[in-house]
């Protein structure tokens, strides 16, 4: 019998298929989790926002770690951590970027305002239709001077982002900036990783980390997957993860990946 007490899940690549459902194979999963007390957690680089509309559209609630490990929330919906930089310090990044002109376009996250800076742009519109939700066109003036800023995401050409990432590196040590995707850039305060949401919500809920088990398949997911109990990477993730990664591997999120590994870990 597995000794494993909660279990987190990415969303993209993980959780969703390809086609951005859940499979019911994996909501029973779930269910048979929650029904042995067994916290089955969201955690993921979009906003709280960005993933509503999924728990919604499946029919489950479960508790949320979101912004990439920023933002938790219970399953009530209540929030037990935010933490970010500072509406000065995004300010700065976006000015650098917007000086380099680098091709890409931008969003900013902050709580459950998502920002941003030109809804006409193309790869703004794939986002929206990938997370089902609509952002707010405009700028960092738009928060609060108090407000604290999650994450920034950038949206950028694949053959350009190598580059904007290394520039915006040497611009900016005192950030984490790691790609969710070979066109997703997460911009985050130092330190901020899924591996720091997991502990920080298994510190929350008592629960020792070594007892979670994690499911990723992608570059921002690996310090999650090393500081699980049990890290279990999907079988879509890229090449370069594959032929590396020295935990387990399931099958694919198209093949039902995550229960099929619940199953051979004896927790469902």
């Amino acid at each position: 019998m597995s000794t494993y007490k909660i279990v987190f899940s990415d969303i993209d690549g993980t959780l969703l298929t390809s086609e951005h459902i859940v499979s019911t194979a994996t909501i029973e999963a779930i269910a048979s989790l929650q029904d042995k007390n067994i916290p089955f957690v969201i955690i993921s680089s979009r906003s709280a926002s960005c993933i509503y509309p999924i728990l919604k559209k499946h029919h489950f609630q479960c508790p949320i770690v979101a912004c990439g490990g920023a933002w938790i929330e219970d399953m009530n919906g209540r929030i037990l951590s935010n933490e970010g930089m500072s509406k000065q310090t995004a300010a700065s990044v976006i000015e650098f970027m917007t000086e380099k002109k680098f091709n890409l376009a931008w969003g900013i996250y902050s709580g459950k305002n998502w920002i941003t800076n030109d809804r006409t742009d193309a790869r703004i519109l794939h986002e929206e239709s990938v997370v089902e939700m609509e952002s707010i066109e405009g700028t960092v003036a738009l928060l609060p001077e108090d407000a604290i800023v999650n994450k920034i995401l950038c949206m950028c050409n694949p053959a350009c982002i190598l580059q904007i990432e290394e520039d915006l590196k040497k611009a900016f040590p005192i950030l984490s900036i790691v790609k969710s995707s070979n066109y997703l850039l997460e911009i985050m305060p130092a330190g901020m990783n899924k591996a720091k949401g997991i502990r920080k919500f298994c510190e929350l809920f008592s629960i020792a980390t070594e007892d979670s088990v994690a499911f990723g398949d992608n570059y921002n997911d690996l310090e999650m997957l090393y500081a699980a109990g049990c890290g279990i990477l999907m079988g879509n993730a890229p090449v370069a993860i594959l032929e590396t990664f020295p935990g387990k591997v399931t099958l694919d999120n198209n093949h039902d990946g995550i229960p099929v590994a619940l199953k051979d870990l004896g927790l469902i």
